[in-house]
């Protein structure tokens, strides 16, 4: 029997060293796109997927995340008292946006090791991963709810995928396909390499951040060895679970983005306030001003530096 997934972990633990100094006394996760942390962007997509219960798998230094998604009744007495609704119910919706759970990962173990830590609470339930670098935006329906709508039709777990350019294989997971029919966008996975070279990639598609996963993944991943690092990968928990039952890749529509990289965080922030209907038409006019910086030199204007 197919249940509806109601169960997300959001694996929070890191510690963002390539955002330092910015990360070094606030979770990474916590850095703005706009006006709205990342960690809330990605809540609000499995909310509006349908999840009721998140499980944050958090780590040493990140009780700003808890705080986050807690009440503040000083703040919300504060802003009722000065007669600032809009931004008294802004407040008050993040601490009502569904079930929150804390479980620690005491030790930097792996993605495998993370998702163990919730065991407990997902049970038999299957449930969905969001990583906590990858915020997704989508214009249809959120892009886990179509990893969801997958599963409730194979009754499988499903990795989330795009195609990516030949110079950014060796930076993820790439899964090796298996043809057949399948629902639309969806192939069977034979199995998966963790950041191959380009020549040994089995494909193009990437696994980027989303997983709806069946209860017979922890199983696995209790099997798996732990690799040079002392880590446990959800990757070979998958390749172990490829064997013996089916996974499939579903080809998501949305952008990806990897706030977990500088770049990748200055397009996320650019991009989305464009798209704000507050902010939107000034940025882009802003934007549109800017002119690429005159080289003093080749205009004969000497150097500023002295």
């Amino acid at each position: 029997m197919v249940h509806k997934v109601k169960k997300a972990i959001l694996p929070v633990a890191g510690m963002g060293t390539r955002f330092l100094p910015a990360s070094k006394a606030m979770p990474k996760e916590m850095l703005t796109l706009v006006d709205k942390p990342v960690i809330q962007y990605i809540v609000e997509e499995a909310i509006a997927s349908g999840i009721e219960e998140i499980i944050m798998v958090t780590g040493r230094g990140k009780n700003a995340i808890e705080d986050h998604f807690d009440r503040s009744l000083e703040l919300e007495h504060h802003l009722e008292k000065r007669g600032q609704k809009i931004e008294l119910e802004k407040v008050r919706k993040i601490s009502d946006l569904c079930d929150f759970w804390y479980v620690r990962q005491k030790e930097p173990l792996g993605l495998g090791h993370a998702i163990l830590r919730g065991r407990d609470i997902i049970g038999d339930d299957s449930f969905a991963v969001l990583l906590g670098d990858d915020v997704m935006y989508s214009d249809r329906e959120p892009v886990l709810m179509q990893l969801i709508e997958t599963h409730l039709q194979t009754n499988a777990s499903v990795v989330g995928v795009q195609q990516v350019a030949d110079s950014e294989i060796s930076k993820y997971g790439v899964i090796d396909p298996q043809n057949g029919d399948h629902p639309p966008k969806t192939v069977l996975v034979k199995g998966l390499v963790e950041k191959p070279p380009l020549e040994k990639a089995p494909s193009k598609l990437a696994v980027l951040g989303r997983y709806i996963l069946t209860p017979e993944i922890f199983y696995w991943l209790e099997k798996v060895e732990r690799d040079q690092k002392g880590e446990i990968q959800l990757t070979e928990g998958l390749n172990m679970l490829c064997k013996e039952s089916p996974v499939y890749a579903h080809d998501f529509y949305g952008i990806r983005y990897d706030t977990g990289d500088k770049l990748g965080f200055l397009k996320a922030t650019v991009e989305h306030a464009l798209r704000r209907s507050d902010l939107g038409n000034e940025f882009r006019e802003y934007l549109s001003s800017l002119r690429p910086p005159v080289d003093r030199r080749k205009h004969g204007l000497g150097s500023l530096e002295h």
